[in-house]
């Protein structure tokens, strides 16, 4: 299981706060220079932002949780966004799902064993034409099936050990 870090610097939640003034208005920015920070919104975090704001905690869990953007979860080093609004799914967009989850042994909102991979889905990724779409790093990889996504997975493997020898 991925390690969700409990004991994080609330020191340096406290420095992002400050650096949007502590204003309650400024809660969603704080909260993704906080995931920028750890690449997930730790639990102690959220709370010393509503405590630091006087805002309650159930409004900032609110925010945390209704924004897909955020994860409660820490990502993998390697995080797989698959569209699956209208045009990718009529396209198979859930097949490609399937077959990541079915190839990383995990379901989409989730994280490998060993915190290299993750896979999410959105509602849209704003690339139809190109569905399915996986993004990776900012970058759309178009036209997706279940073959391409494997390949396309072998392909991040492959480098992620060059990388780390």
């Amino acid at each position: 299981m991925v390690e969700v870090v409990t004991d994080i610097d609330l020191g340096k939640v406290d420095q992002l706060i400050e650096r949007s003034g502590a204003d309650p208005e400024a809660l969603i920015g704080m909260l993704q220079d906080i995931q920028r920070q750890w690449q997930y919104l730790p639990l102690p975090a959220l709370k010393r932002v509503s405590e630091r704001l006087g805002v309650p905690y159930n409004r900032v869990w609110a925010v945390a949780t209704f924004y897909e953007a955020f994860t409660l979860e820490p990502r993998g080093r390697v995080h797989l966004m698959v569209c699956t609004g209208t045009a990718c799914h009529v396209r198979g967009a859930q097949e490609v799902v399937r077959a990541l989850e079915d190839e990383l042994m995990i379901e989409a909102g989730h994280t490998t064993d060993d915190g290299e991979l993750s896979i999410e889905t959105a509602h849209c990724l704003g690339a139809c034409a190109m569905g399915p779409v996986v993004m990776v790093d900012g970058i759309y990889h178009g036209h997706m099936t279940r073959t391409k996504v494997l390949d396309f997975l072998s392909e991040i493997r492959e480098r992620r050990e060059v990388k780390t020898q």
